[in-house]
């Protein structure tokens, strides 16, 4: 096991702001203590500030199914599949604003969904070797009755088309060679398939 309480030296010799925009990127030169003993030579990485976000999985008890979410996203456009993603609901927490906040205000800009019985699930860092980003992930109730349509803000260029899945539908999605294949929606079917049971009983 490791010891989560040994906190290892860390030496910055520079950090450069490379450019500034939506998103921030860094050039950093480290030196760190080494596990054999010592500090490492000094190190150059990028690093990619992001901001912490959340992702909501909006579920129906009752019907048994998912509110999810269609939309592009440009790092995706090499992949094999196209640009277009199936994913969760998810906003970034800005200034003076709670986990709550975000979760509501989301799920109503993206799936036109009201949520109740908010639950946190985890919060990780989605890939520490690259970007600072941070996502913390719950599950709301939703009605998925009539759940659908287009939605997004259009002066942010969203364009956001609503899917309302079966639960066992989402999460087979999340198998190899399944729609869902991004980070957050495939953690996100795998606790589901572990926790819907509990949510179904609590939540009905």
């Amino acid at each position: 096991m490791t010891d989560r309480d040994d906190r290892r030296r860390l030496d910055v010799l520079a950090d450069e702001v490379m450019y500034e925009g939506f998103f921030r990127l860094r050039r950093v030169t480290l030196s760190h203590q080494t596990f054999a003993g010592g500090m490492s030579p000094p190190i150059r990485r990028e690093v990619l500030d992001m901001r912490r976000a959340i992702a909501v999985i909006l579920y129906d008890p009752v019907r048994d199914e998912l509110v999810m979410i269609e939309q592009f996203r440009i790092g995706a456009t090499a992949h094999p599949e196209g640009g277009w993603v199936l994913e969760l609901v998810a906003g970034i927490v800005e200034a003076g604003e709670s986990d709550a906040d975000v979760a509501h205000r989301e799920s109503m800009e993206e799936a036109g969904c009201a949520i109740s019985d908010l639950e946190f699930v985890h919060e990780y860092m989605v890939a520490p070797a690259a970007t600072t980003e941070r996502i913390a992930l719950y599950v709301a109730r939703v009605d998925a009755a009539g759940a659908g349509g287009i939605h997004g803000v259009a002066a942010e260029g969203e364009d956001i088309r609503v899917a309302v899945m079966s639960a066992d539908d989402a999460i087979a999605e999340a198998r190899p060679g399944g729609r869902i294949n991004t980070t957050t929606p495939i953690i996100a079917m795998q606790w589901l398939a572990v926790n819907r049971a509990r949510l179904r009983t609590a939540w009905r």
